[in-house]
């Protein structure tokens, strides 16, 4: 199997508008793999996104994708959805639309079944932005997922955690887990077992954060969010052989020469950046 991190930014992203920190400013002027796009996964063997943020149209485009025809969502959260009018770059031509003619091919949006109904509140003053794309204009199909689907000879299983998903990719015994945001606390499955690799997200790196924050012992993220302790404690629970922490904040202060430097410091788990390949 074959994926692309088409982003790897937390909610916020890098760049961060108006701000004038050495990442920021950093990110500005190089580019990419210093700045971030937001959370986002692309599976190359079965064309398949997971999530639409904000600015998927750009990590698309630096990806160098040729074409997309399945979504996964893993929750309702505005970095991961309030792209989803991607749907109508890929499929939706007015030109045609002019002459009578609707899209053919929709896209496969895959999700679960508490997934799917808290993104089609998300809407405007003509109704749910997921109802107007698929019964108006034909560009997507949804479907409910109870716990996996086969995609051909790959299977995803849907794993929930409160309102959101963890996903598990699997092939010939090849196994990859995804789980991009709100996974905390992690949830307890026989099928994370000996997994070739997790990609994980909302995990604070570092105890000095941006502009020398420190995150004290008591503060609430602390319960929300995952630490790098935490991240050991899954490789070595679920036997898994390589990690990749997505999902990067702004807040955290790090550029991506940082993110390289504390990877020599760790065993097995790396830092995502936008364009990265992982094959399995």
């Amino acid at each position: 199997m074959k994926f692309i991190i088409v982003g790897s930014g937390g909610c916020v992203s890098l760049p961060k508008p108006l701000c004038s920190c050495e990442v920021c400013k950093e990110a500005r002027s190089k580019g990419r793999p210093y700045s971030r796009c937001g959370c986002s996964l692309f599976l190359d063997d079965i064309n398949l996104l997971v999530d639409t943020p904000e600015d998927i149209a750009y990590g698309i485009n630096y990806c160098d994708i040729k074409e997309i025809d399945r979504v996964l969502f893993s929750h309702v959260d505005s970095d991961h959805t309030l792209g989803m009018r991607v749907f109508e770059h890929l499929r939706l031509n007015w030109l045609e639309v002019s002459c009578g003619k609707n899209c053919e091919n929709p896209i496969e949006v895959f999700a679960l079944e508490g997934v799917i109904k808290d993104i089609n509140s998300i809407g405007f003053k003509f109704g749910s932005y997921l109802d107007y794309y698929e019964n108006v204009r034909n560009l997507i199909k949804r479907k409910s997922v109870e716990d996996y689907i086969f995609i051909k000879n790959i299977k995803v299983s849907f794993i929930k955690v409160n309102h959101a998903t963890v996903f598990v990719f699997e092939k010939e015994g090849k196994k990859l887990i995804y789980a991009p945001c709100d996974v905390k606390p992690f949830p307890e499955s026989k099928l994370f077992l000996d997994a070739d690799c997790l990609i994980i997200g909302n995990t604070i790196v570092g105890e000095v954060l941006k502009d020398g924050f420190i995150l004290k012992e008591d503060n609430p993220l602390r319960d929300e969010l995952f630490t790098i302790s935490d991240i050991k404690g899954l490789k070595n629970k679920y036997n898994i052989k390589r990690i990749i922490i997505t999902h990067l904040e702004e807040d955290w202060g790090k550029s991506y020469d940082d993110y390289v430097e504390l990877e020599k410091e760790l065993d097995g788990i790396e830092f995502a950046y936008d364009g990265m390949k992982i094959e399995i």
